[in-house]
């Protein structure tokens, strides 16, 4: 099939109307039309219908529309596994979510570059939903991210297990609730910060991705739970303070890649993804700053009472419990 049809299926569908959909793609609304009805054809299905307020899917088309983008990016996929550069073996696709591109993938890059310069790199920011269905569908050989699904011939692999910690721009006001920054770090983290307290239930801010919360604290002062390692080079210039006696949440990052892959591209990868895990670690020394001490030290200063409503869990009580590396075959 043309994979141009499925290509303007997708822009119709985005638009809602054939007549924007042409402009987007700088045809003709004929040629537009032509190659639906070419590919309505194909397909023995009517995929629109077509009416004053523009184009809407049947639900053949919507049944369609679960493909449509998959076969455009294989067809990418295909197109850039046939033009790879001289010089290079193969082409190797990465995926990972937005957080863990810096310094993870980006020193994963550096990793590639020196010990595998014969393989091709292609990278892409994307969801989760999206990371673990183009994994599945052959799209990325490798995916990073923190909570992955378990779907049949995938491997996952634990990577790493970052830590969250409460810190604060400033002292104890900044720990209210007006002042405080809710992060959602999943329901794992949802359901043992709720635990811990209880009593919080009108966060100031809530937000979904960790470094604009993180960003935002910086600017406008607050506090919140944040990746230590994150947060570490803030803590060690003073902009962040840990505060002592609250609890700390694991949050370990995981590689999927399909179970069958090509070994000869993936080992290469995967070890890659192994070294540089192994040189992540937010272990270095916390201490309380005295008033004479300079802002290079790490300030800690100790939870209130009306934030922490019960005593803190111990050290390394929420650790996760999963295997480094597990298959679903």
């Amino acid at each position: 099939m043309d994979i141009q049809l499925a290509r303007t299926f997708l822009e119709i569908v985005s638009t809602r109307s054939f007549v924007r959909a042409a402009d987007r793609l700088n045809v003709s609304q004929t040629a537009v039309s032509a190659r639906m009805h070419s590919l309505e054809s194909q397909l023995g299905r009517k995929l629109f219908i077509r009416n004053k307020s523009g184009a809407t899917l049947t639900p053949a088309g919507e049944e369609f529309l679960r493909f449509a983008p998959t076969l455009v990016q294989l067809w990418q996929r295909a197109c850039h596994q046939v033009a790879v550069p001289a010089g290079r073996r193969a082409l190797l696709s990465m995926g990972a979510e937005l957080s863990l591109w810096n310094p993870l993938i980006l020193n994963w890059l550096l990793w590639m570059k020196r010990s595998a310069p014969e393989i091709a790199l292609r990278t892409e920011v994307s969801v989760p939903d999206d990371l673990m269905k183009q994994v599945a569908a052959g799209i990325l050989d490798i995916a990073v991210m923190y909570r992955p699904q378990n779907l049949p011939g995938l491997q996952i692999e634990e990577l790493l297990n970052e830590k969250l910690v409460l810190v604060t721009t400033g002292g104890e006001e900044q720990l209210k609730e007006a002042e405080y920054v809710y992060v959602d770090w999943g329901p794992v983290f949802s359901a043992r910060h709720d635990s811990s307290f209880p009593n919080r239930t009108t966060p100031g801010l809530y937000v979904g991705l960790g470094p604009l919360g993180l960003s935002y604290i910086l600017k406008c002062g607050g506090s919140g739970y944040f990746r230590k390692r994150t947060a570490q080079p803030y803590l060690r210039t003073g902009q962040l303070k840990l505060v002592r006696g609250a609890p700390e949440f694991t949050y370990p990052v995981y590689a999927v890649y399909p179970g069958d892959g090509n070994s000869g591209l993936l080992e290469p990868a995967l070890a890659a993804l192994r070294g540089v895990a192994s040189r992540e670690t937010d272990e270095w020394p916390i201490e309380v700053a005295p008033q004479e001490k300079t802002s290079e030290s790490t300030a800690v200063i100790p939870i209130s009472q009306a934030t922490r409503s019960r005593p803190a869990r111990a050290k390394g009580s929420m650790r996760a419990t999963n295997r480094k590396s597990r298959s679903y075959k």
